[in-house]
C-alpha cells in the first residue's frame, strides 16, 4: 500500500489504485496525510475542505467522508500495513508507517542527499527523490486555503530537490545535464530568478555563452513586463560573471580530477553490498563477463528497477520480467545489471535465448558452453550432453556470486536447465510469456513491464533526438509519445526516423501517426519495428487463440469479455476464454480486472491487419451480441417492461447470452459498457447498419430512466437519426417516446413537445399499443407541466385504458401514476387518491420500487390536501424510505420535498441534501 500526495492525491494497493471519488474526499486524505499520526480537528478538516463559508451539514460531510476512507482502506487490506483510520474525540488521525507515504520518502532522500561527499551519490538520491512525483502536488483535490499552501511548499521542495540535482551535475562536470534539468523548470516558472540565475550559469559551463546571456535578457523582459523590477543580485551576478568571461570558482573547485563522473539514471540501490573478492573455483583472470553494454537513452522505470532489486534480493533469486514485445525487458534487465555490478564478483553471464525469432532458439549445450568456457573450462573438459553440461554448471557456481541474464525465455523448461546453483547467484529472465511455471517450481518473481507514461515516453525521444528539438516541440512530442502508445520499441522507432530527416517537425510525424491506416506501416525501420515485433510473438500462438486475436483486431469498444470475444470469432465463452488466457499469458492481451480484457492500441491495429475480410463478419457478430445481452440486461432491470421490438434482419444469435442475477448486477453492466455502446453504435452507422444501432440505443433504456439527466439526449437523437434512416415508424415512435421524457425531465418542455406529438400516432401505425400508452403518458406530463391539464388527463387515460387491454399492469401503473399526479394539480386530491389506490392494488408482482414510492408520495400530498396530516406523514416517509432503499435519488428529493413543506425536523433536511447532492453529482 503506498499514499501519494506528489501528484493525484491516490492509494495504490496489490489490487490498483482504491477509488477515492469525489475531491472533497481527495481533500480529506489529503489533509490527514499532511499530519499523518496526528489527531486533526474537524475545524482544520472543515477548512480544507470549503474556501467559503461551509455548509450547516458540513460536520455529516466530513463524517460520510471519513466513513467512506475507512472502508476504502479496509478494501485494500490496511490493517496489514499498519493503517488505521482513528476518532479522537472532534478529530481524525491518520496513522501509518511513514515509508508508505511518498511525500516522506521524498523529504528523506532529499536528506541523505545532502549529506553525501560523492556528488555521484547526490545525483542518484535526487534522481530518485524526484521521481517520486507524477504531477502538481495534491493532485485531483479541492484546494481549500490550507491546502493550496501545502501544494505550494511541496512545489518550493521539489524546485529546491531540481535546484539541489542540477548543481550536483555541475560539480560531476555534467553541465549540459545541469542545463537540461533547469531549463524544463525555468521554462515552467519564467520569474523564479534563483532557476534562471543557476540555468544561465550551467549553459556558461557548458560552452553556451549566448544562450546563457539570451536567457538573461528574456527573463530581464518578464521581470520588467511582469512585476515591473529589475533582476535582483543573484541574477545580475551571474550575467557579470558570463560577460567577463570569469570561471565559476565553486564549480571548478568541485569537479573531479580528470574529467567528469558518468552519471546513471536513479533507479533502486544495489541489491548487495560489494564484498572482497573470495577463492573461487575457476582461475581469477577467467572472470566472467559475458553483458552486453548497457542501453543507450534508457530513462525512467524506476518503480520496475526498484521492483528488479527487491526481486533480487532473497536466496537464489530467479527473477522474471514479463511483458509485450518492444515494451523494453531487455533493456531494463541489462540496465539493472549494470547498475549493480558491483555485487556480483564473480561474473555475469548472458544469454539471448531467442524464445520469439525466425532464426530459432540455439541449442541448450550450445548455450551451457558458452557459460562454462566463460567460467574458465577448458573445452575438453565440457561434457557432451546438456544434462551433464547443465550438472557441471551448477556446481561450478555453487559457491560464486553470479549475474546470469536469460534473454527472450519462450518457455520454463529451457530456464530451468540454465539456472546456476549457488544460494548468492541471482538469475534475471525476461520473456514475452508469464511463464507460470517457473513460478511454481522456482519461486520465480514477477517483475511485470508496461508502457511509459506520457512524461516518460517524450524523455525517451529527447534522449535520441536531443532535448533542445524535443523541447522546442513538447506538445507534439507529448503527442506522439501518446500515439506510440507508450510504447518503447515504437518510440525508439519514431525517434529513429526523425533523427535520420532533420527537417522534418515532430508535428509533421504525429499527423502522419495519427492515421490509424498507415500507422504500424510508419513504426518499422529497416528489419525491426512494432509489426515485426508482433509477428514474432503471434508466430508462435496456436491455431484457436491466433484465430481469436485476429478477430479482436475489429471490436469497435474499448475491452472485451469471453462473451464479446466469442461474438467477434463465430465461437462460445468458453472457447474465447481460453483464447484469451493464451493470449494474456504472451502479452498480447491484458486481464485490467477478471473477465475483463484490454488490447494496446498498436496491438489491435496489428490484430486488425492480420484478416481484414473478418472486419464486417466481426463486426456484425458483436453488434448482435450486445443486442442480445442488453435485452437480457432490460428483461432484468424491470421484467416485461422491455421494448417488444423484432430483431433485425439476418440477426446472428450469439452461442451463448450473460446471464444477469439481480437488478443490480444488470443495470451496472449497462454503467460499465455504457461507452462501448456507444462506440458499438458508431460503428455501426459507418456500416451502415443504422438497423442495429437504433436498438443497441433504445435497449439502454432502463439506465436512461434511471438517471435521465446524464447526457443522454445527443446519443438519443442520433437514435431517431437512425430510425428516421431505415424508415421504421416503430422504432421512431419508440425513441422520440424516450428522448422527448428525457428533455422533459431537463427542463426542456418545448423541444420536448415537437418531439412527442407525433409519437402516440407512429406507434398506432404499427400497431404498438403498448408503445402509444407510454408515449401519451409522456405527452402528458409535458402538457401538465404546460398547464394544459384537460389534454394530460385525456392522454393519461387513455395510455391506462390500452395498458389495461394489453394485459401490461406495468405501463397501466405508469398511466395511474401520472394520471392521479395531474388530477392533484388540478385540485382534485380525492381523485388522485382514488387513482393511485387503484395503481397500488395492482399487485406487489408488478410493483417497482421506484414507482411505488412516487405513488406513496402522490398518496401522501392527497392527504395533505385533504387536511390528514399525519397519514400524509406516514405515507411520505414511507415513500422516502423506499426511494432511498433503491438507490432512487429522483423519488427521495420528491418525497423529502413534500414532507419539509409540513415537518421541520432536520433529519428529514439533512436527508434531503444529501439526496440533492447525489443528484448533482457529488457523493456527500
Amino acid at each position: 500500500m503506498e499514499f501519494r500526495l506528489l501528484g493525484t492525491v491516490s492509494v495504490d494497493t496489490r489490487r490498483g489504485p482504491l477509488p477515492l471519488g469525489p475531491a472533497k474526499r481527495r481533500s480529506l486524505l489529503a489533509a490527514l496525510l499532511l499530519s499523518a499520526n496526528t489527531p486533526v480537528p474537524t475545524g482544520r478538516l472543515t477548512a480544507c475542505l470549503w474556501d467559503d463559508e461551509p455548509p450547516s451539514q458540513a460536520r455529516g460531510v466530513i463524517q460520510g467522508h471519513v466513513s467512506r476512507l475507512r472502508a476504502l482502506l479496509a478494501e485494500g487490506d490496511a490493517e496489514a500495513y499498519g493503517v488505521e483510520l482513528l476518532t479522537a474525540g472532534d478529530a481524525y488521525a491518520l496513522r501509518l508507517p511513514e515509508t508508505l507515504l511518498d511525500a516522506q520518502r521524498f523529504e528523506e532522500l532529499l536528506t541523505l542527499a545532502r549529506e553525501q561527499r560523492d556528488p555521484a551519490d547526490a545525483v542518484l538520491m535526487l534522481g530518485d527523490a524526484l521521481a517520486l512525483w507524477r504531477g502538481p502536488a495534491l493532485g485531483g483535490a479541492f484546494a481549500g486555503p490550507p491546502l493550496q499552501a501545502a501544494a505550494h511548499s511541496l512545489e518550493e521542495s521539489r524546485l529546491s530537490a531540481v535546484e539541489q540535482l542540477a548543481s550536483a551535475y555541475g560539480r560531476l562536470g555534467e553541465h549540459h545535464r545541469a542545463a537540461a534539468v533547469l531549463r524544463t523548470e525555468a521554462v515552467a516558472h519564467p520569474l523564479r530568478e534563483s532557476l534562471s540565475a543557476a540555468l544561465m550559469t550551467a549553459l556558461y559551463q557548458a560552452g553556451r555563452q549566448s544562450e546563457a546571456l539570451d536567457w538573461f535578457h528574456r527573463t530581464r523582459r518578464l521581470l520588467a513586463d511582469e512585476l515591473g523590477i529589475d533582476p535582483g543580485r543573484e541574477l545580475a551576478d551571474a550575467y557579470g560573471l558570463i560577460l567577463r568571461g570569469d570561471p565559476v570558482p565553486e564549480l571548478l573547485a568541485a569537479r573531479p580530477k580528470g574529467g567528469a563522473v558518468p552519471v546513471a539514471e536513479p533507479s533502486a540501490e544495489p541489491v548487495r553490498t560489494p564484498v572482497p573478492p573470495r577463492p573461487a573455483l575457476v582461475p581469477a583472470e577467467a572472470h566472467a563477463d559475458l553483458l552486453p553494454r548497457a542501453p543507450r537513452g534508457f530513462h525512467g522505470r524506476g518503480a520496475e528497477l526498484a521492483a528488479l532489486g527487491r526481486a533480487a534480493a532473497g536466496e537464489a533469486p530467479v527473477c522474471l520480467v514479463t511483458g509485450p514485445a518492444g515494451v523494453g525487458k531487455t533493456a531494463l534487465a541489462l540496465w539493472w545489471a549494470h547498475r549493480n555490478a558491483d555485487a556480483f564478483p564473480d561474473g555475469r553471464l548472458f544469454a539471448d535465448l531467442h524464445g520469439f525469432s525466425d532464426t530459432g532458439e540455439p541449442a541448450l549445450i550450445e548455450v551451457l558452453r558458452e557459460f562454462l568456457l566463460a567460467l574458465g573450462v577448458p573445452p575438453r573438459r565440457i561434457p557432451e550432453s546438456a544434462a551433464a553440461a547443465a550438472a557441471l554448471f551448477r556446481s561450478l557456481t555453487d559457491r560464486l556470486r553470479l549475474l546470469v541474464v536469460l534473454d527472450n525465455a519462450r518457455d520454463s523448461g529451457t530456464v530451468r536447465a540454465l539456472l546456476p546453483g549457488g544460494a548468492d547467484c541471482v538469475t534475471v529472465v525476461t520473456s514475452r510469456h508469464r511463464l507460470e511455471g517457473l513460478i511454481a517450481s522456482d519461486a520465480a518473481r514477477p517483475v511485470p513491464l508496461g508502457t511509459l507514461d506520457a512524461q516518460d515516453g517524450t524523455a525517451l525521444l529527447a534522449g535520441v533526438l536531443g532535448e533542445e528539438r524535443v523541447l522546442a516541440e513538447p506538445v507534439a512530442a507529448r503527442r506522439l509519445a501518446e500515439l506510440c502508445g507508450g510504447l518503447p520499441l515504437a518510440l525508439r522507432v519514431t525517434a529513429a526516423r526523425l533523427a535520420g530527416r532533420p527537417q522534418w517537425t515532430l508535428a509533421h510525424l504525429a499527423d502522419e501517426l495519427a492515421d490509424e491506416r498507415g500507422r504500424l506501416a510508419r513504426l518499422a525501420v529497416d528489419d525491426t519495428g512494432v509489426p515485426a515485433a508482433l509477428r514474432l510473438t503471434v508466430q508462435h500462438l496456436s491455431g484457436p487463440a491466433a484465430h481469436h486475436f485476429g478477430r479482436l483486431g475489429h471490436h469497435p469498444g474499448t475491452h472485451f469479455d469471453p462473451y464479446t470475444a466469442a461474438a467477434l470469432a463465430g465461437t462460445d465463452p468458453p472457447a474465447a476464454a481460453r483464447a484469451l488466457e493464451h493470449l494474456g499469458a504472451a502479452h498480447l492481451v491484458t486481464e485490467t480486472a477478471p473477465g475483463r480484457w484490454e488490447l494496446h492500441d498498436l496491438v489491435r491495429l496489428y490484430a486488425r491487419d492480420l484478416d481484414p475480410a473478418a472486419g464486417p463478419h466481426a463486426l456484425t457478430g458483436v453488434l448482435d451480441h450486445y443486442i442480445a445481452t442488453a435485452l437480457a440486461a432490460a428483461e432484468t432491470a424491470q421484467p416485461g417492461g422491455e421494448p417488444c421490438f423484432a430483431l433485425p434482419a439476418a440477426f446472428r444469435r450469439p452461442s451463448a447470452v450473460r446471464d444477469f442475477a439481480d437488478r443490480a448486477e444488470a443495470m451496472g453492466w449497462l454503467a460499465a459498457e455504457r461507452e462501448d455502446l456507444a462506440r458499438a453504435v458508431s460503428a455501426a452507422r459507418a456500416a451502415d447498419l443504422d438497423d442495429r444501432a437504433w436498438r443497441i440505443i433504445l435497449l439502454q433504456w432502463p439506465q436512461v430512466v434511471w438517471r435521465s439527466r446524464d447526457n443522454w439526449v445527443p446519443l438519443l437523437y442520433t437514435a431517431l437519426e437512425c430510425a428516421q434512416a431505415v424508415a421504421d415508424p416503430y422504432a421512431e415512435a419508440r425513441v422520440r417516446t424516450l428522448l422527448g421524457w428525457v428533455l422533459s425531465e431537463e427542463g426542456r418542455l418545448a423541444d420536448a413537445l415537437t418531439l412527442l406529438e407525433p409519437s402516440p400516432a407512429l406507434a398506432r401505425r404499427t400497431g404498438d399499443r403498448l408503445g402509444e400508452a407510454t408515449s401519451l403518458v409522456n405527452l402528458a406530463v409535458v402538457q401538465s407541466a404546460q398547464g394544459d391539464l384537460d389534454a394530460a388527463l385525456a392522454n393519461c387515460t387513455r395510455a391506462a385504458a390500452l395498458a389495461r387491454e394489453e394485459g401490461n399492469p406495468h405501463t397501466e401503473m405508469l398511466a395511474l401514476l401520472h394520471l392521479a399526479r395531474t388530477h392533484l394539480t388540478s385540485g382534485a386530491p380525492e381523485q388522485a387518491l382514488h387513482v393511485a389506490r387503484t395503481a397500488l392494488d395492482l399487485g406487489p408482482e408488478h410493483e417497482e420500487a421506484a414507482r411505488t414510492s412516487l405513488l406513496h408520495t402522490v398518496s401522501g400530498e392527497a392527504h395533505l390536501a385533504l387536511g390528514d396530516k399525519p397519514e400524509a406523514l406516514r405515507l411520505l416517509e414511507r415513500a422516502a424510505d423506499e426511494a432511498e432503499s433503491a438507490g432512487y435519488d429522483e423519488g427521495t428529493v420528491r418525497a423529502l420535498e413534500a414532507l419539509l413543506r409540513v415537518s421541520g425536523r432536520a433529519d428529514h433536511r439533512k436527508r434531503h441534501e444529501e439526496a440533492v447532492r447525489r443528484l448533482a453529482g457529488e457523493d456527500g
